[in-house]
């Protein structure tokens, strides 16, 4: 398929996506994501009125992959193992090609503003992780599971920046070491 098959939307927040996430979301203008995705400024005000619309659906999408892959990974999979294989996307996703820290808290230090609607997707996004994590940890049996998610949500921030600075294979044992230590069998 060309890119020219691909209906202007889609390539703009496939544009989006990739520059957003390599060069910072404030780096990137209108103009530029126009002249990239083939389209013209009209058809991207008509679809995303502002840029802070296009951003939100950006972390929109990111965050519905996100939630697929760790719904996926948990799947079947009894409350240990659950929680640990959502904290291995994570982990995995430190390792992956071109990695440059989370959507959300990249993000959310270019939007500071709580009411920004930018950074009322980051929220909903961070509330649903830490409901994942707060339900394995209650099925688990954890005697305080809100507490032990909070953490879990900490450790996960700690990695999604580590595994940009740090060597990301030691970061994916860390936290994997990490949940087996605050959850032992």
């Amino acid at each position: 398929m060309t890119s020219a098959s691909v209906h202007p939307k889609d390539r703009l927040l496939a544009t989006a996506s990739r520059l957003f996430y390599a060069e910072g979301i404030h780096a990137v203008g209108v103009e530029r994501l126009v002249s990239e995705a083939s389209v013209t400024r009209a058809t991207f005000y008509r679809h995303y009125p502002t840029k802070d619309d296009l951003v939100a659906a950006y972390l929109t999408e990111t965050s519905h992959r996100i939630r697929e892959a760790v719904d996926a990974a948990r799947a079947g999979k009894p409350p240990r193992e659950a929680l640990a294989a959502a904290l291995s996307v994570v982990g995995d996703a430190t390792c992956g090609e071109d990695f440059r820290g989370c959507q959300f808290l990249n993000a959310a230090a270019e939007y500071p503003d709580p009411e920004s609607q930018v950074r009322k997707v980051i929220d909903d996004h961070r509330q649903w992780f830490f409901e994942v994590l707060r339900g394995e940890a209650a099925a688990l049996g954890h005697p305080e599971p809100s507490h032990a998610a909070r953490v879990l949500v900490l450790l996960r921030d700690g990695a999604l920046h580590g595994g940009e600075l740090d060597d990301a294979e030691t970061v994916r044992a860390t936290l994997r070491r990490a949940v087996e230590e605050f959850f032992p069998a």
